[in-house]
C-alpha cells in the first residue's frame, strides 16, 4: 500500500513508497486513512531536523494530524465498523512513568514516549493503519469533512483547560483574551476562546488574505500591529507563534492576575534586549502566570471533538484552504501565501 515516508535526518528524502499492510500486532482495529493535515513539525522532519524511525526501520511514515474510518473492529469494542476516528498521536512510555501510567502521557517524565509520524512510531499518511480502540477517538459523523482538524484542536483544548485550572487557584473572572498567530492553531485557540464567551483579539502580521476574515467571522477582533501598540490588556493569552519578540511583548503587557500559555516552539539563538527584572517585578506584584504546554492526552482529544461538533462547520471548512491528493504530495509542501491548513487526501 502507499505511504508518505522520510529517512529521518536526511534532508528532502520525502517520497511516496510502498509499505506492507499493517500487521495485526499493531492493533485490533483496522482503519482506512482518509486525510492527513500538514504542519510545521512535518516540514521540520522533511528538512531533516527532527524525527526518529521505528526501531529496526530506516524510514518513518509521516503524518500525525489524521482522520480515518474504521474498517474492522473486535466485537464489543468502543469503536465499530464505519466510525469516523482520529488516532491519538502520543503513546505512553513502556516503563511507564507515573504520568503515563495515569493517562497523562502528554506530561511524560522520562521522555520514552512515542509519537505517530514523529518519534519511533509510523504515522498516519498511509492508506491503512491499525491501533487498539483506546488509541483513537470517535468523531461525530458531521465532522467527516473537517475532522482532520482535531489534532491541532487538542493542543489548544489542553491550553484552555490548563488556563482554567490555574485560574481556579483563586478568584478568576477573565473577560479579554489575546491569541498571537492566525495559523490553524491560533485560529482554533480563538474559536475556543469565543466559545467560552470571551472578548478575543487575534494578532498576526498579514493584512489581507483569509486570516483576517476568518477571525472576524468568529466575532473576534483582528490586529496586525503589536500587542504593546494595540493597548489591549489580556486576562488570558494563548501564544501560538514561538517568536521571541512576540513572547516578550505578551508577557510584558497584560492585565493583573493574567495567565499566559506558550504553545509555539521557538528557534534558539534569538537574544533580545529584555528587562527581566522589570518583568519579574510586574509578574510578582501582578500574580501573573506564564506556562508552556505541548501535546495532548485522551481527555483533550475528547474536549476538542466536543468543541468541533458545536462549531460552525462552514467556518471550520474555510480553515482547510487546500486539499491535495496523496500522489501529488510535493504540491502540498509548496507553501502558498493564502495557505491556512493544507490537507493530504489519502484516497486520491
Amino acid at each position: 500500500m502507499r505511504a508518505l515516508a522520510v529517512t529521518p535526518g536526511k534532508k528532502n528524502s520525502l517520497a511516496l513508497v510502498d509499505v506492507p499492510e499493517p500487521d495485526s500486532s499493531e492493533g485490533s482495529v483496522l482503519v482506512e486513512g482518509l486525510a492527513v493535515g500538514l504542519c510545521g513539525t512535518d516540514v521540520e522532519i522533511v528538512s531533516g531536523g527532527y524525527g526518529q524511525a521505528p526501531p529496526g526501520h530506516d524510514v518513518l511514515v509521516l503524518g500525525h494530524e489524521n482522520l480515518g474510518r474504521v474498517q474492522q473492529a473486535p466485537a464489543g469494542a468502543a469503536v465499530e465498523e464505519g466510525d469516523l476516528v482520529v488516532g491519538i498521536v502520543r503513546r505512553p512510555d513502556p516503563v511507564p512513568c507515573k504520568a503515563c501510567a495515569a493517562g497523562e502521557w502528554d506530561m511524560c517524565r522520562n521522555g520514552q514516549y512515542t509519537e505517530h509520524g514523529i518519534m519511533r512510531l509510523d504515522g498516519f499518511a498511509r492508506e491503512f493503519w491499525r491501533a487498539e480502540p483506546d488509541a483513537m477517538v470517535t468523531l461525530d459523523a458531521s465532522l467527516s469533512e473537517v475532522g482532520v482538524l482535531l489534532e491541532p484542536t487538542t493542543i489548544v483544548a489542553k491550553a484552555w483547560e490548563q488556563v482554567q485550572r490555574i485560574g481556579d487557584r483563586a478568584f478568576h473572572d477573565p473577560h479579554v483574551a489575546i491569541v498571537t498567530g492566525a495559523g490553524p492553531v491560533g485560529l482554533l485557540a480563538a474559536l475556543l476562546g469565543v466559545q467560552r464567551g470571551l472578548e478575543v483579539h487575534v494578532f498576526d502580521r498579514v493584512t489581507d488574505g483569509p486570516k483576517p476574515d476568518l477571525v472576524r467571522a468568529l466575532g473576534a477582533t483582528y490586529h496586525h500591529d503589536s500587542v504593546p501598540d494595540s493597548g489591549v490588556m489580556a486576562d488570558v493569552t494563548i501564544e501560538c507563534t514561538g517568536v521571541a519578540q512576540v513572547i516578550a511583548d505578551v508577557i510584558s503587557n497584560s492585565a493583573p492576575d493574567a495567565i499566559t500559555c506558550l504553545t509555539g516552539v521557538s528557534t534558539p539563538g534569538s537574544p533580545l534586549p529584555f528587562d527581566l527584572g522589570g518583568w519579574n517585578r510586574g509578574a510578582v506584584l501582578g500574580n501573573d502566570v506564564v506556562f508552556g504546554t505541548v501535546n495532548a492526552n485522551r481527555r483533550h482529544y475528547e474536549a476538542a471533538a466536543a468543541a468541533l461538533k458545536i462549531a460552525d462547520q462552514d467556518w471550520l471548512s474555510r480553515l482547510i484552504t487546500r486539499r491535495v491528493g496523496l500522489a501529488s504530495y510535493s504540491e502540498a509542501f509548496a507553501r502558498r501565501p493564502d495557505d491556512v491548513k493544507v490537507v493530504l487526501d489519502l484516497q486520491a
